[in-house]
């Protein structure tokens, strides 16, 4: 009797693709960067946008787990896009894919919540490790804009202005490590002697603030921050 052919499956237990959302108003351009992603196992583009109002209606529709905006789009840019983006969803990861090799972009980019930042010219080498770093919830820069963050940071410096500010307040930190640690909003708000709703409002501000999804999200935060030992 004739065996029927097999058919391959995922391996059990491998994670879903990274889904994708790619705006872009020139249909070549995503048609190219949706082959590079496409290609890769763990990534996969399922929408497009050709303009940033789209691209906010799309990521609406889809919940994508990331978003790869161009800078220049009709209606709103990129840059519009992204900071409407981080303010209604703020757990979605989002990557500035631009020909402008640009300081200003560039920290308007992050501001408005970009991960990462990488150049049209060099995608076909950048972008598939840019994405895979912004689902690590690590950031993307290519090696101008690195230069471009640090003399920012020394001219500031030197110039005595204001630093940038701790990502969270020192209160904020004391409950990440203490949920890290594994203990229950009961446990902490009995540590620090607060109510178990201030303990409750703490961690949404930091899921929110972060960027992260849940405790596991913290927890990894808290290793990377140093606050805890793997």
């Amino acid at each position: 009797m004739p065996t029927s052919p097999s058919i391959a499956t995922p391996a059990r237990g491998a994670a879903a693709p990274t889904r994708i959302l790619l705006a872009d108003d020139h249909a070549l351009v995503r048609r190219g960067v949706r082959l590079i992603l496409d290609g890769e196992p763990d990534l996969t583009v399922v929408a497009e946008a050709g303009d940033g109002a789209e691209a906010i209606e799309m990521a609406r529709s889809e919940q994508p787990d990331l978003v790869i905006l161009d800078i220049a789009m009709p209606r709103l840019t990129g840059l519009q896009a992204a900071r409407e983006l981080s303010r209604i969803m703020p757990g979605l990861r989002i990557l500035m894919l631009t020909m402008y090799d640009n300081e200003q972009y560039f920290f308007e980019a992050l501001k408005a919540g970009a991960a990462g930042y990488v150049l049209k010219s060099v995608a076909d080498r950048d972008l598939v490790e840019a994405c895979r770093a912004a689902m690590r919830d690590e950031p993307f820069l290519y090696p101008g804009a690195v230069t471009a963050l640090i003399r920012n940071f020394l001219d500031r410096a030197k110039d005595g202005e204001d630093l940038p500010a701790r990502a969270i307040t020192e209160r904020e930190e004391e409950i990440l490590k203490l949920v890290a640690e594994g203990n229950s909003s009961k446990e902490i708000a009995e540590l620090l002697i607060i109510s178990v709703k201030t303990v409750e409002r703490h961690r949404a501000n930091l899921l929110q603030k972060l960027g992260l999804r849940d405790r596991l999200e913290l927890t990894r935060y808290a290793i990377r921050a140093g606050l805890i030992e793997p």
